[in-house]
């Protein structure tokens, strides 16, 4: 046997047996998000197929990064799994004491999807399109409220860049969450939010709430006569969130493969591809080295972005 093989034998081994025990899968967010949704999704898909349970554990907190920090301090042996929004790939710039490395610490195992948000506002405000939006806007700078989950998270920025890119003034009110951002949308308390289709789109279909935009380059087919924000009114701004898994960089690397493997076959199965899109997402379900290539290119263009937008949080 060579060096190499015999290096190598321990790790395949491990990866034939795996897994032979409960699987945890750490999601950094508040549940009732697309998060939540497609950890309990996929994990089901993953309990049944494996006949192992996959215990979903909420840690939520500063932007995902409590979540992430216990992730990151896991024994990399397949048994720990995170499920990232791109505000992992924001995090950095925004705080300066993380104990984490965003890049060297995890390895990326797969990319699920990607989706934009749906720029919505409460009935009161007397706009049903972005460009009258953008005029309220410019007729009272900063007088529109907008909510996000915190500062510094992916809406935030999104919202910023909105912002920049239309030459208007908001006023941002962060809450502790998604989970608290929407409710004050719904009360009145904020006029504006960017969210994911599958947080608000029952609050849109009551009428609880009006989506003006699509923050995409294309519309949704669940909105399909809601136009894109590049269309209505701000060409070239695009802004969304993808959702991936990831484990400790140590994972042997045929665990990751044979957890690659599994992923995204559950979600290009019918049943699962089909709920993701009818939540106005788009499926990925890509490799290791693919999504590795995108949280690389997301950490320096975020960057960039938040240093421009002179947002911090410490």
């Amino acid at each position: 046997m060579t060096l190499l093989g015999a290096l190598s034998a321990p790790a395949m081994g491990l990866a034939q047996d795996y897994p032979s025990k409960p699987i945890r899968w750490i999601i950094p967010y508040p549940p009732g998000g697309t998060s939540d949704f497609l950890a309990r999704l996929i994990g089901q898909k993953l309990t049944e197929s494996w006949k192992q349970n996959v215990l979903i554990d909420n840690r939520s907190g500063a932007n995902g990064n409590i979540g992430t920090e216990a992730a990151a301090k896991a024994p990399a042996d397949g048994y720990t799994m995170l499920l990232v929004a791109s505000t992992f790939t924001m995090n950095p710039a925004v705080y300066s004491n993380l104990t984490f490395d965003s890049e060297k610490d995890f390895a990326p195992v797969t990319m699920i999807l990607w989706q934009p948000y749906l720029l919505s506002v409460h009935p009161s405000l007397p706009v049903t399109s972005v460009k009258q939006l953008i005029a309220l806007a410019r007729a009272r700078p900063g007088a529109i409220d907008y909510s996000s989950g915190g500062i510094g998270n992916a809406v935030h920025i999104a919202a910023e860049r909105f912002a920049a890119m239309a030459g208007i003034k908001l006023n941002h009110v962060p809450y502790r969450g998604v989970g608290l951002a929407i409710p004050a949308l719904l009360a009145g308390e904020v006029q504006l939010m960017m969210a994911s289709s599958v947080a608000v789109q029952p609050y849109v279909k009551s009428g609880r709430m009006r989506v003006l935009a699509v923050t995409g380059l294309k519309r949704i087919p669940a909105l399909p006569a809601v136009p894109t924000v590049a269309e209505a009114g701000v060409p070239g701004f695009e802004e969304g969130n993808w959702q991936a898994v990831l484990v400790p960089s140590r994972t042997p690397r045929p665990v990751v493969n044979k957890l690659n493997q599994e992923l995204v076959r559950i979600v290009r199965t019918p049943d699962v591809s089909e709920q993701i899109r009818r939540v106005g997402a788009d499926v990925i379900a890509n490799t290791p080295e693919e999504a590795a290539a995108i949280v690389k290119t997301d950490l320096k263009k975020y960057a960039e972005v938040i240093k421009a937008l002179n947002i911090r949080l410490d």
